[in-house]
């Protein structure tokens, strides 16, 4: 990567963020519904993501994948790239305690 006037823009780290939908159908009672397989949920699943609301949102594939042990550390004054993926929907990362230059 190069900045607006050709320089290389070096990172001490970079860190990949993917962010998933998840539309999982709910039965008569509120409580989420069990299938034997994908093909048995296909018109239930197909009626919760034509809401365009997901039941679930998580980051890197699980509740709670990027906390705790698990959480995106910096430190001060070091350079880190995050790259962020949403299929779905524009969503921006926020970061706490930092700025970015670009």
């Amino acid at each position: 990567l190069k900045d607006g006037k050709g320089n290389e823009l070096v990172y001490d780290k970079v860190y990949y963020v993917g962010e998933q939908d998840f539309y999982v159908p709910k039965d008569e009672k509120g409580n989420f519904k069990k299938c034997e397989s994908a093909g048995d949920a296909y018109q239930d699943v197909l009626q919760v993501m034509q809401s365009l609301t997901p039941s679930h949102i998580v980051f890197n594939g699980a509740i709670g994948a990027l906390t705790g042990e698990n959480a995106l550390k910096a430190e001060v004054g070091d350079r880190v790239l995050v790259i962020h993926s949403q299929a779905n929907r524009d969503t921006r990362m926020h970061m706490i305690g930092g700025h970015g230059d670009y």
